[in-house]
């Protein structure tokens, strides 16, 4: 143990803890959240310390295992622009909490409280009758070239008269001990979702530790959340309908958009998904535009309005300005409220706090120094060195640079940067941060530790999250602590101080309301992808229930002398299509095998089962948990490994496994859903696209220019999975009218082509504008045609082989194309809008 390092008082631990932490010896230089100068353990830090000791490293490592394994299943991820190794980066989370007790976290969330209300005060003065500016207290030069500064903006009033509904403020303990802020985040502040994911694993990883230790719970914040947004509401403050607005898929946290928004109740909404009209937001909805009253937004300000502030952006809501200054929507935080994230006004929060409060500022900013000031500048350039040095506004992907490891020549490089624009630059004390204790393989050792606090608008206060995201350096000698640059998180635990608070979010009080067993309508950008999902899905199923059959049989049959393997192959390569047979017209075992593994094949296996789970990803919010495992497993089944170089048998068993997650997914679907319209656009999908592989199995299968043998029918009723059907009627007789009957027309065979049919017709009617036509529409009559076509068939009464070929391939094919027409009709209808740009033609029914 060196001197620089703070040997643990033994005396405080346990046996089986001291084997825990025998590891532990944070750096004398800084403060550690869990021990003391003197070494001891910290008092509000001891309950921990003591039941994880009676827990054991052992039976930690076994709970935090399946705590991991839980993150992976519920698809808990942060989005890295630029990874090689992805974008879904896992969520990176410890076992062990950082803690506060009960009075610390008082004085803290006075401070934070101050300090929310003197931005959200900042920020009316600076979008109205800038007082601050006119009374020279922030120059105009920290304000009017900042692109922050949003002019369409300026004289908005929002409806309940605040800006800064929300914020989330990152904190660390200086080296004496006391907190500063790093950052303000105000425009839209993440991590609440996070946090409260973070909450959820580790109270079950732990759940004793956690009950024993008297923990603030979280669901009182998101009460708040709520209230907050329904008194934000310009119009229907009784039942106002608030929308998440998210920028999709790609953004970083997309993961706590949708989780937030199944938590809170709320509909995820892209900005495609609505529109202004008379300066009322409107969300489209297949039964046609409903009012938006709150857009909770989860994008930056920039981006929320091509029309008067980014032109170049495909993610916001044309004349959206318009209907703020008109007051019929309230926008959460309101646009604009990016300003205050600035690092030039951090230099004058001070002054602006006694000017507009009249008190002294309780939680200061880390000392930063705005170039564009003449003495602040002396003092930079002379200290430049001891400094980090950021753009005084904020600029995308252009964080803070360290001078301390700087040549001369570099300094000197910066320091004529600086004097050449000096209002572009701040600099900022450099500070070392607290550290706390983190698990690190086996061990457990120090990492530097700062953690993000999240206020919510209440009256004319705040209220404060009893906890946080807190969030740890990649090593113990990096300073940086960033989720993007390798580091992990925590749960923040605050102590209760009094009985815990048993809240829950799930049955809140209130008066009693009507009962509805309406499904909610839906808006055409889900009904797409939920069409799509039941699409791909039934896709991916086809071929693995194709390959399935020729893995097996490949097993234990010479592909030479096999007579069935010929037809499956051959079925195979058309439900992916591909033409690549030999010089005598045979599809082989190369065709297969890309057919599996290739990830470039638009219609093979692997490119489908990505689909599924982009596709998935999109309507994430509208999934619950066990779904959504489903569709990670599906995922992770097939592409976790690279199958081409195993064993036949080990092929055969991962298609298996998908079979069994497919079959998975359906019974969910089935069992699950409420038989609204997202089910229906759903389930159109699954019986379009089961539709399609029916009548490709049965024209490759039925009509060849040579009967097929009865190896080859039984197989094909195997992929079909009406083996045990057929055979409980007919025994062990395979004849092909017996099998087209039961694979095409038998309406009581969920497989066949005529149950899907039929359950598209009763779909279709229940659709928005078809229950009270007079007339059917053309999606219905060409159903209406093709079921009364096969329920008209006698299949014993089949022409000749060669009539037959003609007769019932012809029929096929045309029912075939009436399949992706009725595709093609659905999407036009109801479909179009959801994603500009689009095709909507022939590549509409196979995406």
């Amino acid at each position: 143990m060196t001197t620089d390092h703070i040997p643990i008082g033994h005396a405080d631990l346990s046996n089986r803890a001291r084997s825990l932490f025998s590891h532990y010896s944070p750096a004398a230089a800084v403060p550690d959240e869990m021990i003391g100068r003197d070494g001891g353990v910290r008092d509000h830090w001891q309950t921990l310390v003591r039941l994880l000791g009676e827990l054991g490293p052992v039976e930690l490592e076994k709970r935090w295992a399946t705590a991991r394994r839980l993150i992976h299943e519920n698809g808990v991820t942060y989005n890295v622009y630029g990874d090689p190794d992805g974008m879904d980066r896992p969520w990176v989370l410890d076992a062990l909490p950082l803690v506060f007790s009960a009075p610390e976290w008082a004085g803290l969330s006075d401070g934070l409280i101050q300090r929310a209300r003197v931005l959200d005060m900042a920020l009316a003065d600076i979008y109205g009758p800038q007082r601050l500016l006119k009374d020279a207290i922030i120059p105009p030069d920290v304000i009017f070239p900042n692109p922050g500064y949003l002019r369409p903006l300026v004289g908005a009033r929002p409806a309940d008269h605040r800006r800064l509904h929300m914020v989330a403020t990152d904190i660390g303990r200086c080296p004496d001990g006391s907190f500063c802020v790093l950052a303000d985040r105000t425009q839209a502040p993440s991590g609440t979702g996070y946090a409260l994911e973070n909450r959820i694993v580790v109270s079950r990883a732990i759940p004793e530790i956690f009950r024993d230790c008297h923990v603030s719970r979280l669901a009182t914040f998101f009460r708040s959340v709520r209230n907050l947004l329904q008194t934000a509401a310009p119009h229907n403050r009784d039942n106002p309908r608030v929308v998440l607005l998210t920028p999709g898929p790609y953004n970083e946290t997309y993961f706590e958009h949708a989780y937030l928004a199944q938590y809170l109740g709320y509909t995820l909404v892209e900005g495609a998904d609505l529109t202004v009209r008379d300066n009322r937001v409107f969300m489209k909805m297949l039964g046609g535009l409903q009012p938006v009253d709150v857009i909770f937004r989860r994008q930056d300000d920039g981006y929320c309005d091509p029309l008067e502030l980014m032109p170049d952006s495909t993610l916001g809501i044309p004349g959206l300005v318009q209907a703020v200054h008109a007051g019929n929507v309230a926008v959460v935080n309101g646009l604009g409220s990016g300003l205050m994230e600035s690092p030039a006004l951090g230099a004058f929060l001070p002054r602006i706090c006694r000017h507009l409060l009249g008190e002294e500022l309780k939680l200061p900013s880390v000392t930063s120094y705005w170039c564009g000031h003449e003495e602040s500048l002396r003092y930079v350039l002379d200290h430049l060195p001891q400094l980090l040095i950021k753009p005084a506004f904020n600029t995308p992907r252009q964080g803070p640079i360290s001078m301390e490891s700087l040549s001369a020549g570099q300094l000197d490089d910066w320091r004529q940067r600086i004097a050449a624009d000096p209002a572009q630059f701040v600099a900022e004390a450099q500070i070392s941060l607290s550290t706390a204790p983190v698990i690190i393989g086996n061990r457990v050792e120090a990492r530097h530790i700062a953690f993000r606090a999240h206020l919510a608008a209440a009256g004319e206060s705040y209220d404060v999250m009893p906890g946080g995201l807190a969030r740890f350096s990649i090593s113990a000698e990096s300073m940086i602590v960033s989720m993007q640059r390798g580091g992990g998180s925590k749960d923040t635990w605050v102590l209760s101080g009094g009985p815990v608070d048993s809240f829950s979010l799930l049955s809140p009080p209130g008066l009693p309301m009507e009962i509805s067993r309406a499904g909610g309508d839906l808006s055409s950008r889900v009904a797409d992808n939920l069409f799509w999902l039941g699409r791909y899905i039934e896709r991916a199923e086809a071929i693995v229930r194709l390959s399935r059959g020729i893995v097996g049989r490949l097993v234990d049959q010479n592909f030479e002398s096999s007579t069935e393997l010929p037809l499956l192959l051959e079925a195979l390569s058309r439900q992916a299509q591909i033409d690549r047979a030999d010089e005598h017209g045979k599809v082989g075992e190369a065709e297969m095998e890309e057919i599996l593994f290739a990830p470039a094949l638009a219609y093979g296996l692997q490119a489908t089962l990505r689909s599924v789970y982009t596709t998935a990803s999109l309507v994430r919010d509208r999934m619950s948990i066990d779904t959504w495992r489903i569709i990670n497993r599906i995922d992770s089944d097939f592409s976790g490994g690279d199958l081409r170089d195993r064993r036949l048998s080990d092929r055969l068993a991962s298609l298996d496994k998908l079979m069994i997650s497919f079959a998975a997914f359906a019974g969910l679907a089935m069992e699950s859903m409420s038989r609204g319209l997202a089910w229906r656009f759903l389930d159109i999908g699954r019986r379009i696209e089961r539709s399609a592989a029916m009548v490709q199995l049965c024209r490759t299968s039925l009509c060849g220019s040579e009967p097929p043998p009865p190896n080859a029918l039984e197989a094909v009723l195997e992929v079909a999975d009406s083996a045990i059907t057929y055979r409980r009627r007919y025994m062990t007789s395979l004849q092909v009218p017996l099998v087209a009957d039961l694979l095409l027309a038998d309406e009581t065979n969920p497989r066949s082509l005529a149950f899907q049919l039929a359950r598209l017709q009763e779909h279709v009617a229940q659709l928005p504008g078809n229950q009270h036509e007079a007339r059917l529409t053309p999606v219905q009559q060409i159903l209406l045609l093709r079921l009364t076509e096969l329920r008209l068939m006698d299949f014993n009464t089949l022409p000749a082989v060669a009539a037959k070929e003609s007769c019932l391939q012809s029929r096929l094919d045309s029912m075939l194309v009436d399949m992706f027409q009725v595709s093609d009709l659905l999407s036009r209808r109801y479909l179009t809008h959801a994603a500009p740009g689009r095709s909507i033609g022939a590549s509409a029914s196979t995406r």
